[in-house]
């Protein structure tokens, strides 16, 4: 879960809280505002309710005087009429009506009932078909039921008790006014029946008792000012007027004539009943402004509770969504420092400073101190903390990475060194060598002299590799540039089993350029050797070379177990992009082979065989091919194994420090190319790629002929101790050898590799040396040349046999039988 996610979790738990407190707090005024809300709507009804019992007060009279003969028609048909306006108004009113106490909710229905049978009553008024008493209670009905209504209504949930008191006071009122109008009703009844019955007596003496009970409830429940209103409202001449009436009226007894006519009664009664309703309206409107009032103010307090929690609510998150975004925001600089850190800023710089010279002179710290803080999000918080801690781990880990190039470098140096050391050391140790061989007759002597020429060789192979896992390469520069078949040869020189090295197709006209003569040969060595090393003893390795468009590719095939998909796949991995570092020194050949390959854009890669074994293909670009280059011969399996390195048709051997050509030895020293480049592709025990390159093909052909060499050229020669020559090859004087060709028979076939298959013969074993009835000497080779010592034939004898011995020795040291099957030795 990301980090702005688990914010709003963080925030939104206790926003969650905090509302359902704030929702808990804000109930009760709420509340108080909802019932202030629906008390208003009630007393809103209530105060239609006192209109439309006024209304049924006034139809009642009217319904009465039609029945008794004292109205007439139109009159209760006006007063019915505004009788149905105020129910009209009344149902809309309490339609709206929610939470309404038990008591008034059942005064409603009683009204709604009445309500729905008026018709019928109506009805019998007009037809005069029922008894003014009859009227007078359906009337008296109702209106009962409405001024319940307005005392039900002061039960209803949180009323003030204030409020429910004037509530009560004004339907003190309503019944006051009730009480009067039963008595015009009364009056009217009696005067109809020619006076007072005793029971019409007694109901207009209640009447009287219940309007001065109504008045005082109204007195003790409501404020003063209502009294002062009703006072003045009832001290006037028409009030004054109904009251004598009354009392006159009260006077009469039982069974007496009524001396006040009907129509001065009905004057009086409906003057006293307008004069109440005036105060009654006073009275309702006052009722309904104070709980109106107090609505207002319980909704405004509500109100502003619920604004407060709300703006505090809103205040809140709006502070937590400023920090959070602050926060979040620093957070994805950090994680976008550290990502960019971890997967572009830190490996630039480790590859920057494992390119060799990547310090200039500087120390770790200056290093670490100029690649700056990646991180910019610091401060006092802890994430401010969090950063300064990225970046002091930034400045260790570059820090250590430039003690580590340091170290590299310093390593780089001592290799450096003491390949330099070695090289001279074993430049001495070849020049004292090349002096005691000049002269050395003693066969037993000269196998010792041979073997050790030999092994200098590959100790100056291994000083190479020193100087190229430390930076450098060949000091030598060639001038001229040189055939690849001369290379391949020159390369087979430098490993301990030469002789196992078979020549195949080799297509001509392929030359390598001058600057990448000694490199080129350098990676041919190493892969020779190590397919010699990790190939059976007595199988051969195949060498191929052929042109492709601009390229030329060079094929080693050997017949070794194999290796691996996946291991052939991590060492193709590193010659494709070598280490910067030193390298595992068990893997040494396959680094130098790497550096070296990628110096000159030569590629490199192992591929699995048809067969048992490895392929190691090396394709030659362009740049590194010689144009239009011209070889006279190319070398043949005879001349790779001729025992002293091949010659080509024009030497380029570097002159001897007397002006003389150095003698090639055994092996070892090619005098076309100088010295060796390289070491072998994983020089120590169970090194290399696995276990050899690749599968020969059995008996890898050849180029198909045994070459020549063309007139005017021959081999270097150096006198004997008995003024005879003797060739620096083969110790015999060199004799013609003809041209010949090799059948056509001899091709088999071509393998799965594209490889020529050639019929399976003796191998040609190298060197030759012993070879001294009908060898072969190229034509126009040089005539000896005068020396101060001659030998006689038994002499060239024992030392050509010493030379043999001596090969056999370099190259059979782990334990392998000192001679050959296939080399011929000659004593005297």
């Amino acid at each position: 879960m990301k980090i702005n996610r688990r914010l709003v979790l963080l925030v939104t738990a206790p926003l969650t809280v905090a509302v359902a407190f704030s929702v808990l707090a804000l109930a009760p005024a709420t509340n108080q505002a909802l019932q202030a809300g629906r008390l208003t709507s009630m007393v809103e009804v209530a105060d239609e309710a006192s209109e439309l019992a006024y209304r049924l007060q006034r139809e009642r009279a009217a319904a009465t005087a039609l029945v008794s003969e004292q109205g007439d028609a139109e009159a209760f048909r006006l007063r019915t009429e505004e009788t149905d306006r105020s129910i009209a108004g009344f149902r809309s009113r309490a339609e709206g009506l929610s939470a309404v106490p038990g008591s008034a909710r059942g005064a409603l229905d009683r009204i709604e009932r009445f309500v729905e049978e008026m018709p019928g009553l109506r009805a019998q008024v007009r037809s005069k078909s029922s008894t003014v008493s009859a009227l007078a209670f359906g009337y008296r009905i109702v209106i009962a039921d409405l001024n319940s209504y307005r005392d039900g209504i002061t039960q209803a949930d949180g009323v003030d008790a204030d409020i429910a008191d004037r509530i009560r006071a004004a339907a003190a009122l309503s019944e006051a006014a009730e009480h009067t109008a039963q008595q015009q009703v009364t009056v009217a009844r009696a005067q109809a029946a020619g006076g007072f019955t005793t029971a019409s007596q007694r109901t207009f003496d209640a009447g009287r008792m219940g309007y001065t009970e109504s008045i005082g409830v109204m007195f003790d429940l409501g404020p003063g000012a209502w009294r002062t209103w009703l006072e003045r409202t009832l001290s006037g001449a028409r009030a004054l007027e109904a009251r004598r009436l009354e009392d006159e009226i009260g006077r009469t007894g039982a069974g007496k004539d009524l001396t006040v006519t009907p129509k001065q009664w009905q004057k009086a009664s409906n003057d006293r009943q307008e004069l109440l309703r005036s105060v009654e309206k006073r009275v309702d409107a006052a009722v309904l402004a104070q709980v109106s009032d107090v609505r207002t103010t319980l909704v405004w307090t509500a109100g502003a509770e619920v604004a407060l929690v709300v703006l505090t609510l809103v205040g809140v998150v709006v502070v937590a969504i400023r920090l959070g975004r602050v926060m979040i925001r620093r957070l994805r600089d950090l994680r976008n420092a550290a990502h960019q850190v971890a997967h572009s800023g830190l490996p630039t710089v480790m590859a920057e400073l494992s390119q060799p010279g990547a310090l200039r002179g500087a120390t770790p710290e200056e290093v670490a101190r100029r690649t700056g803080d990646p991180v910019r999000t610091t401060g006092q918080d802890e994430i401010g903390e969090v950063g300064e801690a990225f970046n002091a781990v930034h400045h260790e880990a570059v820090r250590l990475a430039a003690q580590q190039a340091h170290t590299h470098e310093q390593l780089a140096e001592t290799l450096v060194g003491v390949a330099r050391r070695g090289a001279r050391l074993t430049a001495v140790m070849v020049s004292e060598l090349d002096t005691v061989q000049r002269d050395e007759a003693d066969p037993a002597r000269m196998k010792a002299l041979f073997a050790l020429d030999h092994l200098a060789v590959r100790m100056e192979r291994n000083t190479n590799n020193l100087l190229v896992l430390g930076g450098y390469g060949n000091a030598r520069v060639r001038s001229a540039d040189v055939g690849c078949s001369t290379v391949i040869v020159a390369a087979a020189q430098q490993i301990e089993r030469f002789d196992r090295v078979s020549l195949g197709v080799i297509e001509s006209g392929i030359g390598i350029t001058a600057r990448a003569v000694h490199d080129v040969a350098h990676i041919l060595a190493e892969l020779l050797d190590n397919a010699t090393r990790y190939s059976p003893p007595d199988k051969q390795v195949g060498v191929a070379v052929w042109r492709l468009w601009d390229r030329a590719v060079v094929q080693i095939v050997d017949e070794g177990v194999g290796m691996t998909a996946e291991r052939r796949a991590v060492h193709n991995a590193t010659l494709l992009e070598p280490q910067a570092g030193i390298g595992d020194v068990r893997s040494m050949g396959l680094h130098v082979v790497a550096r070296l390959a990628a110096r000159h854009g030569i590629v490199v890669e192992l591929r699995d065989s048809s067969g048992p074994g490895t392929i190691a293909e090396v394709t030659l670009p362009a740049k590194v091919l010689a144009l239009d280059f011209k070889e006279d011969r190319g070398p043949s399996q005879d001349d790779l194994g001729n025992g002293v390195g091949y010659e080509t048709p024009r030497p380029i051997t570097p002159p001897g420090p007397q002006g003389r050509r150095q003698p090639a030895r055994a092996g070892a020293r090619s005098d076309h190319l100088g010295t060796p480049v390289g070491a072998g592709l994983g020089a120590s025990a169970g090194t290399g790629p696995g276990a050899g390159f690749g599968a020969a093909e059995p008996d890898a052909p050849a180029d198909g002929k045994d070459r020549e060499a063309p007139p005017g050229h021959e081999r270097p020669r150096e006198d004997g101790p008995d003024g005879g020559a003797r060739d620096r090859g083969h110790g015999t004087t060199p004799a013609p050898r003809p041209a010949r060709e090799e059948p056509a028979s001899r091709v088999a076939g071509v393998s799965s590799s594209g490889l020529p298959l050639r019929q399976r013969r003796a191998p040609q074993q190298w060197p030759t040396a012993g070879r001294r009835e009908g060898a072969e000497q190229r034509p126009g080779a040089g005539a000896p040349r005068p020396s101060p010592r001659r030998r006689d034939s038994r002499q060239v004898s024992d030392v050509l046999a010493a030379y043999a011995q001596g090969i056999n020795r370099s190259t059979n040291h782990r334990g392998r039988s000192a001679p050959d099957d296939h080399t011929e030795r000659t004593e005297k």
